[in-house]
């Protein structure tokens, strides 16, 4: 296990609203990432020996799935894993019995959804904390990554998320084709580390069927958009790249450069 990698998670959540928080969540975040989410217990079981995610979190009713929260940590806990992920518990019912209970089933840590500041952010950063401390060694009988454990096109998507999880929070527009144009070019780049980034626009053409001259000019328009749109600070935090001092923002091979070096060392 590389911490220095994604934490790979299982969510088990019937909430399709909180499953998608979740996973909105952790596609802003180059710590954590989900291998699975389902709303059953027994399928909970299979993806987690499946994939062997270090991270579990489990809610507790599932009152619109199947099985329950407590089912699933009494078959996992009779289980026997080579790995014992960091299991965490979220739940509405607020009992010390069944809090004493689900800790017995080595649960690490239980959340009310009632408590202040309950959400996404606080789950997934405690799991992070509870995976820098514990040694992994305690967990595991083998020594796996990400990497290992998900299908080639599970890493694509990954990726793709990653990528536009980091155009969005500089202002990269949705709405503009040039967004399309550069996701591609970053993922281009990102799986084909000695690829150039002009090899990877004739890329993009090929695959759009559209001329080199007329992906390069979307995706300056993009750029030049967001750099218009977005508030300089943050673009200097998240983008601190060299500017062309005749047009006043990245060139569109600094700008995909950048970004596949960036996320190639996040995946």
């Amino acid at each position: 296990m590389n911490k220095n990698k994604p934490m790979p998670m299982l969510l088990i959540e019937d909430d399709i609203a909180e499953c998608r928080r979740f996973r909105n969540c952790a596609g802003n975040r180059t710590d954590t990432a989900f291998v699975g989410m389902t709303g059953s217990s027994d399928e909970g079981l299979r993806i987690l020996k499946a994939r062997l995610p270090e991270g579990v979190i489990v809610d507790l009713e599932l009152k619109h799935g199947e099985g329950s929260g407590l089912k699933f940590l009494t078959d996992l806990q009779e289980s026997d894993l080579g790995l014992r992920p960091i299991v965490v518990v979220t739940t509405n019912i607020q009992s010390d019995v069944i809090y004493d209970r689900v800790h017995d089933l080595d649960v690490a840590f239980v959340f009310s959804k009632k408590q202040p500041g309950y959400g996404p952010e606080l789950v997934l950063n405690t799991l992070v904390n509870l995976r820098k401390s514990l040694p992994y060694a305690q967990r595991s009988g083998a020594d796996r990554d990400l990497q290992t454990i998900e299908s080639p096109e599970e890493r694509r998507i990954r990726i793709i998320d990653r990528i536009d999880a980091e155009l969005s929070q500089v202002g990269i527009s949705m709405r503009l084709r040039g967004r399309k144009y550069l996701r591609e070019a970053i993922y281009l780049l990102v799986i084909k580390e000695k690829n150039e980034s002009a090899a990877v626009i004739y890329q993009v053409a090929g695959i759009n069927k559209v001329n080199y001259n007329s992906v390069i000019r979307a995706i300056q328009t993009v750029i030049e958009n967001a750099w218009d749109s977005s508030d300089i600070e943050t673009l200097q935090e998240k983008c601190p790249i060299h500017i062309d001092i005749n047009t006043g923002v990245p060139s569109p091979t600094e700008f995909i450069h950048y970004y596949a070096d960036r996320i190639r060392k996040t995946i």
